[in-house]
Formats: structure tokens, sequence, C-alpha cells
């Protein structure tokens, strides 16, 4: 295999095989097969279209896609790569008959490696990529929708520091500053719209928080329109007493949605004054600590879900189901968990990444999400005055383990992880 590899990295020096690894020595043509480094050389990105034959907005949006490919985009110099998630050959041939680009091979074995290194969590979804393997962008989707003629190829994903540095901030009174001026500062965007009511309902909120202690720890907001018409945007920014993007800067607020792939309003990120991302979940950070006790609301080792499901979507995490137990005992297990939790947090933080590769969360609530999570698991109804670990991974098509009920100590904790990363536990699909 090393030395076939070789042999490729010497034909195709513009391809590393980290995108052989990536996805495998083949993919799939309209002719048959070929080689992975020979089909993909001299490709300025490369779009991993997550789809499947069954899904009704896949449907809708193929035709679209391989109209700007066929027009446009192959010129430009994009390859597009189908992952499917169809559910026998027969779907997969009938639907890749459709498309005009490359696939994946039907029973190649990269692709729930696939889902899970990039977070898919559903489709249709496209991850832009460089030759190398390196992500470009993860919102292939929205950019190449809004940009189906590839002026802006090969849509590398700019960095906060970048998108700030044309940004033109407005105040109240007509005043004006640049998104420079954000530097060093902890702030949150606000995502939101006139014509949103749980917006309406949340921005009076937000701004009494604001005004009656949260500007004074030090937080400043940024709203990021939504509305439909300059003329709304007035209106509703003259109701918050924070700054706004220029309304008429509609590029860049797409470019920050998609940076921080925020899907409905209102939403809240904080950065921190570093430009990392605090919490991608401020709105609830921010209604769970109104009075920024907790500001600028780091997360916490062990999160406890009564707060919302925080990164459980798109992290594995171990969850210790307490609501059975009394205060003081649940505190015991949350602290048994904290160490680790904080390890994992630091590792990421260390790393540059927004999540870490393993969360940790609590519940001590018997309603509320828990009671979702239980039966999806079909654990019993009523809680035990023992804790329970389990392993939630939302991310691997929705996996869970399950870990002891009884002598936790912070090294069963840690045995657990450790399983889970060895695929040692026997992985069991959520219900319903």
């Amino acid at each position: 295999d090393s030395h076939k590899k070789n042999q490729l990295a010497s034909l195709f020096p513009f391809v590393t095989m980290a995108i052989v690894d990536l996805l495998g020595s083949k993919l799939v043509t309209k002719e048959g097969e070929g080689e992975t480094a020979a089909l993909l050389s001299g490709k300025g990105a490369i779009a991993l279209y997550f789809s499947a034959h069954w899904c009704p907005p896949c449907q809708r949006f193929t035709p679209e896609l391989a109209k700007w490919y066929s027009t446009s985009l192959k010129d430009k110099g994009l390859e597009i790569v189908f992952v499917s998630s169809d559910k026998n050959k027969g779907a997969f041939d009938e639907y890749y008959g459709t498309m005009p680009w490359l696939a994946l091979p039907f029973d190649n074995d990269k692709k729930d490696a696939l889902d899970k290194k990039f977070k898919v969590q559903g489709i249709p979804t496209i991850i832009l990529v460089d030759s190398d393997g390196n992500l470009l962008n993860k919102n292939g989707r929205g950019v190449i929708s809004n940009d189906p003629k590839g002026e802006d190829f090969p849509w590398r994903q700019k960095s906060l520091s970048e998108l700030l540095s044309s940004a033109k901030l407005l105040s109240k009174g007509g005043g004006e500053s640049t998104g420079a001026d954000l530097t060093g500062k902890v702030f949150a965007f606000y995502f939101s719209a006139h014509w949103c009511p749980p917006c309406r309902g949340f921005t009076p909120q937000l701004a009494e928080w604001y005004k009656n202690g949260l500007k004074d720890k030090g937080l400043e907001i940024v709203f990021v329109s939504s509305d439909k018409s300059e003329d709304q945007f007035d209106e509703y920014f003259a109701e918050q007493p924070w700054l706004a993007l220029d309304f008429a800067d509609r590029k860049l607020k797409n470019e920050l949605s998609e940076l921080f792939g925020v899907e409905g309003i209102p939403s809240v990120v904080i950065i921190d004054s570093d430009g990392s991302v605090i919490s991608k979940d401020g709105r609830g950070a921010i209604a769970g600590d109104p009075k920024g006790e907790n500001f600028p609301w780091y997360p916490k080792p062990v999160s406890n879900l009564k707060s919302g499901p925080g990164s459980i979507q798109e992290v594995p995490t171990v969850i210790a189901f307490c609501e059975g137990m009394d205060a003081e005992d649940s505190k015991k297990i949350e602290d048994m968990m904290s160490p680790l939790g904080a390890k994992f947090l630091a590792e990421a933080k260390a790393a540059g990444e927004e999540e870490p590769v393993m969360a940790f969360a609590i519940i001590t609530e018997v309603d509320g999400i828990g009671t979702k999570i239980r039966s999806l698991m079909g654990l019993p109804e009523t809680p035990t005055k023992s804790a329970q670990l389990m392993i939630l991974d939302i991310p691997d098509q929705g996996g869970y383990y399950q870990g002891p009920s009884e002598g936790i100590t912070e090294a069963v904790v840690t045995k657990l992880v450790e399983d889970y990363k060895a695929k040692a536990l026997e992985r069991k699909q959520l219900q319903g």
C-alpha cells in the first residue's frame, strides 16, 4: 500500500495522500471506477455531497446543484463526490444516475467516518475540502446556493477577524464604528428579526438584562438582522440599546450565519476577548444567568441539561442521569466527571477547536429533556436513587452506549470513556 501511494504521489503531485485516506483509493465515475488521486488531481475544491434518494429536500436540491456544476462550477475547478445515505445499492444506482459528478462507492467503509469527522447531522449537506482533505467550508450547501456561478470559488471560510475587518457597525443616534473596535472585548452576535415572534418576545428581555447589568459586566451585543427590508431593520433596531451590523451588508450577514451555523432565530453567539467562540447557545447561557454572575459564561466541565441541550447534537456526551438522587449526591457525581470534562475542554481550546471531542453532562430534573432522552434510550421512566451513566453519540447516526449504574468513581468514568474510544462498548441505536 505504501509503495502504491508513493507511486500515486509522484504521478499526481497536486493531490496528497490525505484525500485518498479520507475517501479511499477508488471513486465511482459515470464510466465505472477510477483512482481517487487521478480523478481529483488539479481540483481547486472538492465538495462532499451527503445526500440520498429517499430524501425529498435532496431530490429538490440535486437538480439545481447539477445545473450549477455543469454550467459554471466544474469549469471553475470544483469536483463533487456524492456520499450516499441510500438504503440499498439499487437506490444508490438510480439516484447516482441523475448526477454528473463522482461518487463514493456504495459499499465504501469511509462513509461513517466522514459523517463523524464532519459532524453531518442531516441531508442534503455539502462539506468543502481542498486537495489535502483540509476543511474549506462546512456550509458548502449555503455558500454554493448563494454563489452558483462560483464568483467566490473556492469559498474558503474566512476567520472571524477577517470578517470583522470589513464590518460597519451602527450605534444609537447614528454613530458608526468598525468591527475592529470589538477586538479585545467579550461580545455577542444577536441574530434576530422583526418578523420573528420568538425574537420579539426575547429582545425586550435581553435589552433589560443588558441595561441592568450585562453591559456593566463588559458585554457588548451586535444585532445581526434577518429583516426583510431596511425599514423593518430601522424600526426593530430602534428598540435595541446595543450595536448593529449595517443592514446593507447582506453578504457579511450570510457569512456570519454560515461561520456559526445559525439555522434559526433568535440565536446568540458569544465571542471571547481573544476572538474564540465561548458559546453558540448564548441565548440559553444568558437566560439562565441574566445578572451575569458567571459572565462570560465559559462552558462548564459538566453541563446541566436543565439549561438546554447544549452541544449534545454535535459532540459525543457522557450523561449522568441523577434525577432520583438528592442534590448532595448528584453534586458528587458531577465532581467525579469534572476533571475529565475540564481536560477535554482544555485540549479543544489548545487545538483551536470550538467543541471538545467528548462532552460531559448531568440531568437532575425529572421533567424536560431528560425524559425525552430516557425514552430514546429505552431507560425506565421512573428514575432510581442511583446514578446511571450513558454515552449519547448523536453524531454517529444516533448511537448510544450503556455505562455503569453503581460504584461510580472518577476512575469508572475514565474507563467508560477509554472503552468508548477503543470501540469496546456495545453500540445501541436510539429509538423513536
